[in-house]
């Protein structure tokens, strides 16, 4: 019996399965590394979108949201995450519900190291039903009364357990995190076959660099935060190299993907794309946009990507809350002191 078209689609799958990622990736914390759980005082919800390649027909897009609180009576923090990514007509969907949980000791004064650990509950289905096999391929019959799909084929949903971990050492101005994903290497074919999840790397960084003098007004934070993210997975991997520019309450981004180094290399996309950010930070509510400007091969023919970030925290307006606060080191950021 012929082998089905769609299977071509899935061995690629199987041979290229990538986590879906955001470009604003300091935008989503517990997505990068479970140890930024709880690295804010107050409690903080997250809600990220991303539509990858609109101008390709059901292409890729992907949603996330995310709740965090420090537990500062036991040096930890919690978290709790979900991310489902959505590609192709037949509804392809991946999601994937994570709690966090991370431990800090003071290293020194004004120097945290966060280690954190995330547990998560996976799913992957399509929409069988909207698949056309080749034995149904027929262009004289009607296509209302097409016939069954080959019995020998069996597609069902896969449901998983994950596990990573993470570590990270920040202070006011520094940060340094590392982070692995799927260090079980879950299996999540909808086949009844293996296509397990590789082992995703993860290396990020930066520093913020206060700007007081010059055209910037006191009274107004200003600052700027150089950063990057080098991530491995697979055969695939990837640089995000940039800086936020903050002048309260504007943010400004500029971002670079790619490895120039690897120009060569012919299973590597070395130039993906430019990014351009734009937000505005207010006192409890942050929202930004940016926009891919793809620069490899695909070219703009494929729409780039859009993507939108919203964060609300809520404070704890105790005298108590307030005095810890003050202790407390932030979240290694871009913003207010």
């Amino acid at each position: 019996m012929r082998r089905l078209l769609i299977l071509i689609v899935f061995a690629w799958s199987a041979a290229n399965a990538q986590d879906p990622e955001f470009s604003q990736y300091y935008a989503s914390p517990l997505y990068l590394n479970p140890a930024f759980a709880g690295t804010s005082v107050d409690h903080r919800f997250i809600a990220n979108y991303r539509n990858q390649w609109p101008n390709i027909s059901q292409a890729f897009e992907t949603y996330a949201f995310s709740y965090d609180y420090n537990l500062d009576i036991h040096n930890s923090g919690l978290g709790f995450i979900v991310v489902t990514d959505k590609a192709g007509s037949a509804n392809l969907r991946s999601t994937q519900a994570n709690f966090q949980y991370a431990y800090k000791v003071k290293l020194s004064e004004g120097m945290v190291l966060s280690s954190g650990v995330n547990f998560g509950v996976g799913t992957r289905s399509l929409d069988f039903n909207k698949l056309i096999f080749y034995q149904q391929l027929d262009f004289a019959q009607n296509s209302d009364n097409l016939p069954p799909p080959p019995g020998n084929i069996r597609l069902e949903g896969k449901t998983y357990f994950d596990f990573g971990a993470g570590l990270l050492v920040y202070s006011r101005k520094v940060w340094l995190g590392m982070s692995m994903a799927h260090l079980n290497r879950p299996n999540r074919s909808v086949m009844d076959e293996q296509s397990e999840i590789p082992i995703k790397t993860s290396l990020h960084g930066g520093v913020r660099i206060p700007l007081y003098n010059g055209i910037f007004k006191r009274e107004r934070t200003a600052s700027i935060a150089p950063s990057f993210v080098y991530k491995q997975q697979g055969n695939f991997d990837q640089l995000d190299l940039g800086t936020y520019f903050f002048y309260e309450p504007v943010v400004v981004g500029l971002w670079y993907r790619g490895i120039p180094i690897q120009q060569n290399a012919k299973d590597n996309i070395s130039h993906d794309a430019v990014v351009v950010v734009l937000g505005f930070q207010l006192q409890n509510v942050e929202v930004s946009y940016s926009y891919d400007v793809t620069v490899s091969e695909l070219g703009p023919i494929s729409g780039g990507a859009h993507e939108i970030a919203l964060k609300f925290k809520i404070e704890l307006a105790t005298q108590v809350k307030k005095r810890k606060k003050e202790k407390f080191i932030p979240c290694p950021t871009f913003n207010r002191d």
